[in-house]
């Protein structure tokens, strides 16, 4: 079974039909799904999801978009909402420089940092946006690695060779969405094939960027299987290899997603 490492569940263009969201994705091989956070005070809303969905888990967490909203939330306080067992992951966080009227760098900086350390704090991986923003990205990862480890992903890698290399270089994962199905996408395509196939993940990033041949539709976990099976033939791997594969990777970094020992899978 595949896994979603990446979607939002929360958004609006699956309120009226959750369920079947989650049906379709699990019909299309898709066991598990973990959906991402935006806003640290929306924690509640994804722990609602996660309890009310078994093959569902959740992040705690402020997208780079937001980083203005709440530009100073203590990692403390990140740590304290992550206490939960199916919150598995902190973030997204990141670094966006893609629009004009972005959080302004400063700013999105330290929203970023602050999750690094609630990371390093709870021991849950960090997924990091990147967008625009790869040497500073680099950067940034570089120095905090510098002052204490941490785990954490790439998501939705649409960035240069470069960043992919330093994140692999620093221990991180690479999460690959549909855009990698898209037919120009030639050089993510080869950034994938240069990733080693235990760090890579797949993911939705749903509703946004739904793969061929789903492209200009909304974008829905079911469609995990449409990115992994053109990353797995991109990768020269049968698509139940993939999956194995991926999800492992998934169970590995994500690791509160593992069933404790003596406890019923």
């Amino acid at each position: 079974m595949l896994v979603d490492s990446h979607c939002h569940l929360d958004f609006p263009d699956f309120a009226a039909d959750l369920p079947g969201v989650i049906a379709r994705a699990k019909a299309a091989g898709v066991g598990g799904m973990l959906t991402i956070a935006t806003r640290v005070a929306k924690a509640d809303t994804y722990r609602a999801i996660a309890e009310a969905h078994p093959e569902v888990w959740y992040t705690v967490g402020t997208h780079p978009h937001g980083a203005a909203e709440e530009p100073d939330v203590a990692p403390d306080v990140i740590a304290r909402l992550a206490d939960h067992p199916r919150c598995v992951g902190i973030g997204e966080a990141g670094l966006d420089y893609h629009y004009a009227d972005a959080a302004p760098a400063m700013v999105q900086e330290q929203v970023l940092r602050a999750h690094i350390e609630a990371a390093r704090v709870t021991g849950l991986p960090l997924v990091i946006h990147a967008r625009d923003a790869d040497e500073h990205m680099e950067r940034v990862l570089a120095d905090e690695m510098g002052r204490g480890r941490f785990s954490a992903v790439l998501h939705c890698f649409s960035s240069g060779a470069r960043l992919a290399e330093a994140g692999v270089e620093l221990g991180l994962f690479v999460s690959f969405s549909g855009i990698v199905t898209f037919r120009r996408s030639t050089a993510l395509r080869d950034i994938a094939r240069q990733v080693p196939h235990d760090r890579i993940l797949v993911e939705t990033d749903a509703p946004f960027l739904a793969p061929e041949p789903h492209r200009g539709r909304t974008n829905e976990p079911a469609y995990t299987a449409d990115t992994a099976r053109s990353l797995a033939a991109t990768l020269g791997l049968d698509a139940e290899a993939f999956a194995r594969l991926t999800s492992a990777n998934f169970h590995r970094l994500f690791a509160k997603t593992q069933p404790k020992a003596g406890a019923p899978a």
